[in-house]
């Protein structure tokens, strides 16, 4: 059985792990703590959970069957899946570590792993992602990441696709970074797109939210702006 639905209280959390004595160890220690806790043994799978069941929060190894840990995070960031995720893995040099935030991740804990250690960083997430959701609401608009809409704004509603959703979203959180062409088409788009999708996205979004909404950098490439 690839998957486990368990409790119905606590925060829902996805573990894709194909190691079948660490994901029950895993799932069994979830719902201790209050849980709900969906188990995938493949990234093929977790896709699916992630994409029907909209974790709250997930836990994904690297070297995983069908899709492998850090695509299978590109590919849930694409489809509008905003959770944050902890990578974990045995693989834990710098560049290892970089690879796996650079993917989508937003934290990355190595094998073997303090209990301890694991549950304050899943409660650390869930923390931060509620703070992230608190600052996208500030200001004349809010984004609504779930129902990929802006509300309140000066427009009034609107409606955003999964890659609009996407990549405002990347944006909005590091609201003073400016990401090139090429890291938010590794966040956001398909492997077979090219470096002018973003430009084609940002200009849909520019036309429904107005031309502020996303700051061209010149030779950088792009910031938010203001909504």
């Amino acid at each position: 059985m690839d998957s486990n639905a368990q409790g119905t209280a606590g925060p829902r959390v996805l573990v894709v792990e194909d190691d079948r004595q660490l994901s029950a160890m895993l799932a069994e220690l979830l719902t201790d703590e209050g849980y709900q806790v969906d188990v995938a043994r493949d990234g093929q799978r977790g896709l699916h959970l992630a994409l029907t069941h909209r974790p709250d929060v997930l836990v994904v190894d690297r070297g995983l069957p069908a899709i492998e840990g850090l695509d299978l995070v590109r590919r849930l960031r694409r489809q509008g899946i905003a959770a944050p995720v902890l990578v974990l893995t045995a693989r834990g040099t710098v560049r290892d570590r970089v690879e796996g935030l650079d993917a989508g991740a937003e934290d990355y804990l190595v094998k073997p792993f303090d209990v301890d250690e694991l549950l304050a960083r899943l409660r650390a997430l869930l923390r931060r992602h509620g703070e992230v959701a608190e600052k996208l609401a500030l200001g004349e608009s809010r984004l609504l990441v779930a129902d990929r809409r802006v509300v309140d704004g000066p427009h009034g509603p609107v409606d955003l696709s999964p890659r609009e959703c996407g990549l405002l979203e990347v944006l909005a959180r590091r609201p003073t970074r400016v990401f090139t062409r090429e890291e938010l088409l590794d966040r956001v788009f398909d492997d077979a797109d090219t470096p002018g999708a973003v430009d084609t996205y940002v200009y849909y979004l520019r036309r429904k939210l107005g031309r502020d909404v996303v700051r061209t950098v010149r030779g950088s490439g792009y910031r938010m702006g203001s909504a």
